[in-house]
């Protein structure tokens, strides 16, 4: 295995996950333009992003295995995309437009070997119905919950979950931001011992 494991990553999130894996890490911001190309889908642009944020860093580590992720939640059928709100109006919009629907969360990671040049890119989509919700429980929600700074504005390892009907898809970390099943499948694949 490479010297060094780097999240490339801010998301205290994905951090909290990552460690969970208890392997030494370090953290680096990726400026990464996570604007959507024209006429791309969802599942392609976070499976994009995931490797463009590894790559965005890998001149700073020649011998390091380097993760990269991103989210993009939609809903299912359709091509709407729900990124982060950033304020509470646009998350009250979100979650009304969410409202008795189901979403899928896409999560693209990437591990990205810069001693070898060799590039794992997987995408792991999480189906999320939410329940039919008024005006009154999205306010109550938003006024517990920082969900400001997660796609879809809804953070169901905290009060979100209370929004849902069901979430289905094969790894449960993989909603919150960080799929740790597939990670730690690249990862063994790269060297590095796991149980």
């Amino acid at each position: 295995m490479p010297a060094k494991l780097v999240l490339a990553s801010t998301s205290p999130y994905r951090r909290e996950l990552l460690g969970r894996l208890q392997l030494p890490f370090e953290i680096v911001s990726p400026e990464t333009d996570e604007t959507p190309f024209p006429g791309e889908p969802p599942v392609a642009t976070a499976e994009r992003l995931a490797e463009a944020k590894a790559r965005a860093v890998a001149g700073q580590f020649p011998d390091a295995l380097i993760i990269g992720s991103d989210q993009v939640a939609y809903l299912a059928g359709g091509s709407q995309r729900f990124g982060k709100p950033g304020t509470q109006d646009n998350a009250r919009i979100q979650l009304r437009s969410m409202s008795g629907k189901a979403v899928i969360f896409h999560t693209g990671l990437c591990l990205l070997n810069t001693a070898t040049g060799r590039t794992h890119v997987r995408g792991i989509p999480t189906e999320v119905r939410f329940r039919e919700l008024s005006d009154a429980e999205i306010q109550r929600y938003l006024d517990k919950e920082d969900a400001l700074n997660c796609a879809g504005s809804a953070r169901s390892e905290g009060l979100g979950i209370a929004l849902l009907e069901y979430l289905r898809g094969d790894d449960p970390n993989a909603l919150v931001g960080l799929p740790l099943i597939a990670l730690a499948e690249m990862l063994r694949a790269e060297g590095a011992q796991l149980p």
